[in-house]
């Protein structure tokens, strides 16, 4: 009996992984320049966050917060699928990060690469600006930019 394998090229040529991503860079071998192309996001894209409300008055200790999606697929930093990507949740953001550039990660940047859709924040009293950023798989927003309207609540 004969066994025929299938190497599915399309899907394995769609899941690069991120660090293997660069926005620029020279290939010596063709003298070509390597430039990254953003994702796009389909018309009426939209991200918002489901809870907590804006206005929110919640107690201190976890807050749950639950992305909302439309339009567009979740899936993992580092998969390359047209009109997907994933979550970024901005807490107390300063200024909006370049669209042009990975989101940062750090405290006022958190990414939930692997496709989460909710997150428990640890919060102290205070009021917080929490907002969504959809970034591609290799941390990029999207053009255009799938970004929520921004919710602020009060920890008390």
């Amino acid at each position: 009996m004969k066994f025929i394998w299938i190497v599915p090229l399309i899907v394995i040529g769609a899941c690069r992984p991120a660090s293997e991503v660069s926005t620029t860079s020279d290939d010596t071998a063709t003298g070509m320049e390597n430039v990254y192309t953003p994702s796009e996001s389909p018309e009426n894209a939209k991200v918002y966050i489901i809870e907590p409300e804006d206005g929110a008055i919640v107690p201190s200790g976890t807050v749950t917060v639950r992305f909302g999606l439309s339009k567009m697929g979740v899936a993992p930093a580092g998969i390359d699928f047209p009109h997907a990507g994933h979550h970024h949740l901005l807490v107390n953001a300063a200024e909006l990060p370049p669209m042009d550039q990975p989101i940062p990660a750090d405290s006022a940047h958190l990414h939930f690469g692997t496709g989460q859709t909710e997150t428990d924040l640890d919060l102290a009293p205070g009021i917080y600006t929490l907002q969504l950023l959809l970034g591609d798989f290799a941390h990029i927003p999207h053009e255009p930019p799938v970004l929520s309207e921004p919710v602020t609540i009060t920890v008390q």
